[in-house]
């Protein structure tokens, strides 16, 4: 996935109202407004000053000309914030074959309706095989180590879809998870059971029902995003023994 104008550098002032961010730009230092495509918590991703990319437009039907796409990280990394991004590059790679787990399926449908008033982000088919319904998430929390952590905040919906995998599943079909960590600085993943227990307990019912999960790392420049290298998911029960967590020790 190629973002459509080249980006431009700026610092962060402030994001607020969950979809608005104040960026000052370095070639110019004028202040500007941009969109921000994430309604989530964004944690450790909207700190004041931080070194931010913004991809400019011209749309005379867009109130804001610029749209935030990245956050600059410690090391040389980079983080994408765009929570549409996820799907595009999973379509990409799907339908280029490149998920080595899902490269027998030559069928991806986009928003099929199943479940409970639900479309599943793409349902994958094959002839001789059980259709896949794959789910996506975007993953952009990091704590501690290279763990990258989801969800970043209580999401109900999120838990919805856990479920409806294993049902499913439990119909015959194929049912994937598949967590795209849009940063480049984690190796491996686990869930966030310290900031929202009941996706964790979701999360751990629902493998426990046969759903497949499955996480890919990306590749991220200031061109765009591109699926990068599978990670392994963390294999221990997500949401704890004991009222321990496997977030304890995070500050």
């Amino acid at each position: 996935m190629r973002f459509q104008t080249p980006l431009v550098p700026g610092r962060l002032i402030r994001r607020y109202n969950r979809f608005l961010a104040d960026v000052t730009l370095e070639e110019t230092g004028e202040d500007v407004t941009a969109h921000c495509p994430n309604p989530g918590a964004m944690l450790g991703l909207r700190d004041a000053g931080m070194r931010v990319w913004l991809e400019p437009n011209d749309d005379p039907r867009r109130k804001l000309r610029h749209g935030w796409r990245l956050v600059e990280l410690p090391g040389g990394h980079l983080a994408g914030i765009d929570t549409a991004v996820p799907n595009r590059v999973v379509r990409e790679a799907l339908e280029a074959r490149a998920v080595a787990e899902l490269s027998n399926y030559g069928t991806v449908r986009p928003e099929v309706k199943y479940g409970t008033r639900s479309r599943v982000d793409f349902l994958l088919s094959e002839p001789g095989l059980p259709d896949v319904y794959v789910e996506v998430k975007n993953v952009h929390l990091r704590r501690q180590g290279d763990w990258a952590e989801f969800p970043d905040c209580v999401t109900v919906r999120g838990a919805k879809h856990l479920a409806e995998l294993s049902a499913m599943v439990a119909a015959g079909h194929r049912a994937v998870m598949l967590y795209l960590v849009q940063r480049t600085d984690c190796g491996r993943l686990r869930m966030a059971n310290d900031l929202d227990p009941a996706y964790a307990a979701a999360f751990d019912a629902a493998r426990a029902a046969g759903v497949e999960m499955l996480c890919y790392g990306t590749r991220i420049d200031h061109e765009g995003v591109r699926l990068g290298h599978a990670l392994p998911v963390d294999d221990a029960p997500q949401c704890g023994e004991g009222g321990k967590t496997v977030a304890d020790g995070i500050n």
